[in-house]
């Protein structure tokens, strides 16, 4: 396999860049793109798998073919989305750092107009837009586009699918009509004919790999669960991954927020990205997800358009899309860069016909996997506990001021009594969270095209939240009178990450009923909680949660008077 290097047609600060980032070889669409966009100024409609490197395969020739001489904007890249928009600068400029004088920007909603127009005064080659802040500045008279050499729609299906048609006639008309236009996506969706008729002039296509298909490294699962369940499938998907790193995608921004609030609120390292977010609050949450202080991210798949992160491990369709183009789109999001990847469909029974649809369209097949039990999971975590502990380097020099007192403190013990307690500490939330918690698989069958659900009855699962509470939640059961309840005090809070549902989950635990007690007022403070139960299980509440460690911490738990 030839290098950037050995085919020489980039030249030496071009691949000396790429080389710094780790470009060494390059993927197919950039081998039969680069070349002909250096030699050529026929129009292209190229089309590739997301992760295959589009960006590189349009931005290495165009930075080449700048004129640093010429003050004037040169090359306009349109893209559906501010996250893209920003990824596609970073990359350019990358990609040119050894080139001193070209000047790139970015141009797009979320922030202020009057930076960007500063910006404009000055002397810049490359624009990196979206189309309603470009428009917008035309209409102002700050952007003149008369002398763009290359237009390239990157996206450009996702343009019109968002609403973009008569932005991008009216930015399009402004521009030169001798030019180069260039059109990239990861799929041939039913608007690509429309915009090639509209903007390109007898094109060149290059196709690498075949139409609308999933890469070979992304294998594909599914789940089939009812919809009252889907929430804790979801959980106990990520819980059986110790190591995920991956995307939730759902269908609405409304959705998606309460999914990220709900597995915040379970204890899940996770954020949303969704289209009511400001710029700030967009760019701080993707800086943390690709630095991997966050281990889920949820989003929309308009505000998804643009993460470009090679190491996700997951993709996990919450809502199946509605059309297998935004599937492509999903699941292109892991497996990249020559990694493997898992794409991951929660669907109930009546949705296994559109997954067979996708099946046809794209190529691949999806296998079914059954909901991992509580015990798998909770075995699943210990083992990889277990690989961490043995695995982890430790560092003596800096153990040398601690380690005699903490030798001191544990020595009392045997080293069977040690490793009991300190995998409680680790996994007491998993066995509480799923002792007994119900099997959520539903038994399907395919002749009768129905679902059978399971009717083994079995103690509610622990994480049974699948939506945020309402204010009245937790009201006090009317039937009840006010001196059958008694108000309890907790020693733990919101700091000791404690919710209302845990905090209902571990009173049905201790009393272990097959159907819930009734629960009064709960009040979760920071630093301890108030909440009422009836009389008649008081002791037994008393006495079961002083016998608990939370999270290493001893309950304490006394009655309020």
């Amino acid at each position: 396999m030839k290098t950037f290097k050995e085919y020489n047609f980039l030249n030496d600060k071009i691949i000396k860049a790429i080389e710094d980032i780790g470009f060494k070889y390059p993927t197919l669409i950039q081998k039969k793109v680069i070349p002909f966009l250096l030699e050529s100024e026929k129009d292209i409609i190229a089309l590739a798998q997301t992760g295959t490197g589009k960006t590189a395969a349009f931005g290495l020739p165009i930075i080449q073919k700048i004129n640093l001489e010429i003050r004037y904007a040169q090359a306009l890249i349109l893209c559906p989305t501010r996250e893209l928009c920003i990824q596609i600068t970073r990359d350019l400029l990358s990609f040119s750092k050894y080139i001193l004088l070209i000047k790139i920007i970015s141009l797009y909603g979320g922030v202020s107009i009057d930076n960007q127009i500063k910006l404009l005064k000055k002397s810049n080659h490359i624009i990196v837009g979206t189309p309603g802040r470009i428009i917008d500045l035309i209409r102002r008279n700050k952007l003149y586009l008369s002398n763009i050499k290359y237009l390239i729609l990157d996206e450009a299906d996702e343009m019109l699918n968002m609403g973009f048609k008569e932005e991008l006639d009216s930015i399009i008309l402004k521009l030169p009509k001798k030019r180069q236009s260039l059109l990239f996506s990861a799929t041939m969706s039913k608007y690509m004919n429309v915009i090639a008729h509209s903007y390109l002039i007898e094109p060149k296509e290059i196709i690498t790999g075949k139409r609308n298909i999933c890469s070979d490294d992304v294998k594909h699962i599914y789940y089939i669960v009812s919809n009252s369940n889907k929430y804790l499938a979801l959980k106990r998907i990520v819980d059986i991954h110790p190591e995920i790193y991956g995307i939730i995608f759902c269908r609405t921004r409304k959705n998606t927020k309460e999914i990220a609030e709900s597995l915040i609120q379970d204890g899940y390292n996770t954020d949303a990205i969704y289209g009511d977010l400001s710029q700030a609050q967009r760019e701080s949450v993707m800086n943390k997800f690709r630095k991997k202080k966050l281990q889920l991210l949820v989003a929309t798949d308009v505000a998804a358009r643009g993460i470009d992160v090679n190491d996700i491990t997951h993709v996990i369709n919450y809502n199946l899309p509605d059309e297998n183009e935004i599937y492509v789109h999903r699941s292109g999001r892991t497996g990249r860069a020559g990694n493997s990847g898992i794409s991951v469909c929660i669907i109930h029974s009546n949705e296994i016909k559109n997954l067979r649809e996708f099946e046809k369209k794209i190529g691949k097949t999806f296998e079914r996997t059954m909901i991992p039990s509580g015990k798998e999971i909770c075995e699943k975590q210990f083992l990889y506990f277990i690989e961490k502990v043995k695995k982890v380097v430790v560092d003596e020099q800096s153990m040398i001021p601690f380690f005699p007192e903490i030798k001191k403190k544990l020595e009392s013990f045997d080293k069977e009594e040690l490793i009991k307690r300190f995998s409680w500490i680790e996994f007491n939330r998993f066995i509480y969270s799923y002792k007994n918690a119900k099997d959520l698989n539903i038994i399907f069958s395919s002749k009768s095209n129905s679902s059978l659900f399971y009717t083994k009855k079995f103690k509610k699962d622990s994480f049974s939240k699948p939506k945020k509470f309402k204010k009245d939640s937790f009201s006090k059961p009317k039937k009840f009178k006010k001196d059958s309840f008694s108000k309890l005090f907790l020693n733990i809070g919101s700091k000791d990450n404690l919710t209302k549902l845990r905090l209902i989950n571990l009173i049905n635990q201790i009393v272990n009923k097959n159907s819930r007690i009734n629960i009064g007022h709960i009040e979760i403070l920071s630093n301890f909680s108030l909440f009422e139960v009836e009389k008649r299980y008081q002791n037994k509440i008393l006495t079961g949660m002083s016998r608990i460690n939370h999270f290493g911490r001893p309950l304490s738990i006394e009655i309020k008077n």
